[in-house]
């Protein structure tokens, strides 16, 4: 069996240091992140303030993601992931694979809305995520105004549609929170989500 799980994040949310720590104490688990799929700079659209569009679905090959996602559900065990059980595992966890998606723009793309087991996204106030963005070094780097004219009002954009979409089971998380908790309620919610398909 296969439980796939996404972590959707606004910028500098945490979404991937909590998918590696994740696949630490997970068996047999997998990561795909969309920001493997960035388009190069050449292909980003440019809007009339001189802004590259990056966070916006257009910026991304998402077909080359979903096909590798779909792959990955197709067959887990070639895809190289570790199949050897962490030490916590029970023996009844052996047949399910776990490959978790991490990504900025994951709710909001259609053809991927169909696989998910489990769906999380974790938020941030503007001001922290604007002041953990200026310490991140980007290529290209951003261009002054760039946090408040494009990445802020994107991100707000796909989570109020989100939030619109009232079909769409999502788990809120705090990103504000420590590392150690949001670790810690991921991995119990996603264990009992295990546990539920068992049975």
């Amino acid at each position: 069996e296969v439980f796939t799980m996404f972590s959707n994040s606004v910028t500098n949310g945490g979404k991937t240091t909590l998918a590696e720590k994740l696949k630490k104490m997970l068996p047999s688990c997998d990561i795909i992140s969309q920001d493997d799929f960035f388009k190069p700079e050449s292909e980003v659209e440019t809007d009339e303030r001189g802004f590259k569009l990056y966070d916006a679905l257009d910026a991304l090959y998402m077909d080359e993601m979903v096909t590798k996602i779909h792959n990955w559900i197709k067959s887990p065990a070639s895809s190289g992931v570790v199949t050897e059980e962490p030490q916590t595992a029970c023996d009844n966890q052996k047949s399910i694979y776990i490959l978790i998606v991490e990504g900025f723009l994951l709710y909001n793309y259609e053809p991927l809305n169909k696989l998910w087991n489990r769906r999380y996204f974790l938020t941030l106030p503007y001001e922290e995520c604007k002041r953990r963005r200026s310490t991140r070094v980007y290529q290209p780097a951003d261009t002054p105004g760039y946090f408040d004219g494009h990445v802020w009002p994107m991100y707000l954009k796909y989570k109020n549609e989100l939030e619109e979409n009232a079909s769409m089971q999502v788990v809120y998380l705090d990103g504000t929170k420590s590392q150690e908790e949001l670790l810690s309620y991921v991995y119990s919610d996603i264990m009992q989500e295990l546990n539920k398909l068992r049975e």
